[in-house]
């Protein structure tokens, strides 16, 4: 008697597919491409703003805003005249490599160094979709608590940077820095981290000028 076995296939194989070829669409323009991933609350808009900020004038930059109703953030994008393109996802949790390749013809890729993908706040969702992007970052906040790496270890783990935002909050808010650091570094060991404050600037120039060696770092890889 023969017995029918049922393959199922990975449902993520089609995004990673696109995924893929969005990652060689930005290979081709010479373009670097962050994908930024935090809870709601995290202050990943302001994060975002202030590091267009610090790097006017040393890279030329493009932003991808996803939210899930409004276009507010690729607004104050576009108001400090950055090239940016609003994504909206209509309620999904995440932002998909379909969504990227769709928003990617629409901005200057050939004119541009780095690309911010504004990802959604979400701390699940977003950790199992690619989206052709060379960095992944996660901005954890003090606000959030010291537990979130324990919480949400998918997240943790596929991250190459780590930013803390908030620490400006240290001295009033109950946060066991070593604890969080702990639980970091089991699931992600050596993963480079910047405690900043978006809110007063402290850090963001160490971020800041480690992004600009990154992305000079992989052009001068890119060329050879």
């Amino acid at each position: 008697m023969t017995q029918k076995i049922t393959i199922v296939e990975n449902i993520l194989s089609a995004n990673d597919q696109i995924a893929q070829k969005n990652r060689a669409l930005l290979d081709a323009a010479g373009v670097f491409a962050i994908n930024i991933m935090a809870s709601p609350g995290a202050g990943k808009t302001t994060f975002i703003l202030k590091t267009l900020e610090a790097l006017q004038g040393r890279l030329r930059l493009g932003v991808i805003e996803g939210d899930v109703a409004s276009s507010i953030d690729a607004e104050k994008a576009a108001a400090a005249g950055i090239p940016a393109v609003q994504i909206n996802t209509g309620g999904d949790c995440h932002l998909d490599a379909v969504m990227v390749a769709n928003a990617l013809p629409a901005l200057p890729l050939t004119d541009l160094d780095l690309l911010i993908i504004e990802n959604i706040g979400n701390l699940i969702c977003p950790a199992s979709f690619a989206l052709g992007s060379h960095l992944n970052l996660l901005i954890a906040s003090i606000p959030e608590g010291d537990d979130k790496p324990y919480k949400y270890p998918g997240m943790y783990r596929g991250v190459q940077a780590l930013i803390i935002n908030k620490i400006d909050l240290l001295p009033y808010v109950p946060f066991n820095m070593d604890y969080f650091r702990q639980g970091v570094e089991i699931l992600n060991p050596g993963l480079v981290t910047f405690p900043v404050s978006a809110k007063t600037g402290e850090g963001m120039q160490a971020w800041a000028d480690w992004l600009v060696e990154r992305v000079q770092t992989w052009k001068q890889d890119l060329s050879r």
